[in-house]
């Protein structure tokens, strides 16, 4: 079944009916060397050479975003392009202190939003209207206080919270309702600066259920794709990592695979990865973030990475630094051509 979607989808291109094919992301030309004044970010803030780097810095720890992000720099030796900051609720992003990050003058970042809008209301109900007021009341804030571009993802990871239950108000298509709900009104209210990102959780058991197409909210209310892979037991490489796949589920293809043939057009982010310790291979993390370094280049559609950094996330500690090897790789991963080749926009 996921055999043949595949090949509905490639002929698909992911464009409505009638729209026409997006033009494949590309990768760098020979002349659009690292540094170089060729490279530029587009208005949907795509990289022309390489891809962002970015972070969620010390996570579930309680730290100050600006303490964290800030920490986790000097621990790695290099900056982030990116902050991933997370919200959920009523309450009004950036903060002033993801302003003060975003517009540091020494360093800009780019700031990487992601909005729960509510956890007592289901999507069914968000896009009836029901929060209507408190969307036009973050639009008012983001005029008021942030014109810069920044990206923004909507209840990041739906595929776990679908309930295909009749009347659930939580299937998939409920979902999509929801996101275009959001992104609609937000632009009604004069949002134009926010750049929307879909995040899927970059796992096939979700891939393979019969509503897994359904998520997707459509192409003129997204702007790039992500997913969230980590790399567990059954990752062994940053190959495995994007391009997870499962011998019960032989015909898919694995995530970025899916996304080129689905989303030819539209840039990828990897919006949070992670590598956990492993008892039994002290050395994991360190030959894992040195895979990345030699197969990144493999995969020009991700424009961006960004590293879930945390002692204590739910399932292992995904700290890039918990040994001196890791952390030296991670470094000199951080520090590479490829990731220092665009320059952030300034404010």
């Amino acid at each position: 079944m996921l055999a043949a979607a595949l090949v509905t989808v490639l002929a698909a291109c992911s464009t409505a009916a009638g729209s026409p094919v997006p033009a494949p992301v590309q990768a760098p030309t020979a002349k659009q060397a690292a540094g170089s004044p060729a490279c530029t970010a587009t208005s949907r803030l795509i990289p022309s050479c390489g891809a962002w780097w970015g972070l969620a810095p010390e996570v579930f720890t309680g730290v100050p975003i600006e303490q964290a992000l800030h920490g986790a720099e000097m621990r790695m030796g290099a900056a982030a392009d990116v902050v991933h900051v997370y919200h959920r609720g009523r309450e009004l992003f950036p903060t002033p202190a993801e302003v003060r990050l975003a517009r540091d003058p020494d360093r800009p970042r780019l700031l990487m939003v992601n909005w729960k809008p509510s956890f007592q209301h289901t999507w069914a109900q968000i896009a009836a209207g029901k929060l209507d007021r408190r969307i036009d009341r973050l639009a008012a804030h983001i005029r008021r206080t942030f014109p810069e571009r920044f990206f923004l993802t909507l209840h990041h990871e739906p595929e776990n919270d679908v309930d295909v239950s009749s009347g659930s108000g939580m299937q998939a298509t409920d979902y999509a309702a929801m996101f275009r709900h959001i992104v609609l009104r937000l632009r009604a209210q004069g949002v134009r600066n926010a750049v929307v990102v879909m995040t899927y959780m970059g796992a096939p058991n979700w891939a393979a259920k019969p509503w897994f197409e359904d998520l997707y909210p459509g192409d003129d209310v997204v702007d790039w794709v992500a997913m969230d892979p980590y790399a567990d037991d059954r990752v062994q490489d940053f190959d495995g990592l994007v391009n997870k796949t499962r011998k019960e589920y032989p015909d898919w293809p694995g995530f970025y695979r899916w996304m080129q043939a689905r989303f030819p057009g539209k840039p990828v982010m990897v919006a949070e990865w992670g590598v956990f310790e492993r008892s039994y291979d002290r050395d994991f993390k360190r030959t894992f973030f040195e895979s990345v370094l030699r197969q990144i280049k493999k995969y020009p559609q991700i424009k961006a990475l960004i590293y879930f950094d945390s002692p204590q996330a739910p399932r292992g500690d995904t700290s890039f630094d918990s040994d001196g090897g890791a952390d030296r790789a991670f470094t000199r991963l951080a520090r590479d051509p490829y990731f220092r080749s665009t320059p952030v926009p300034r404010p």
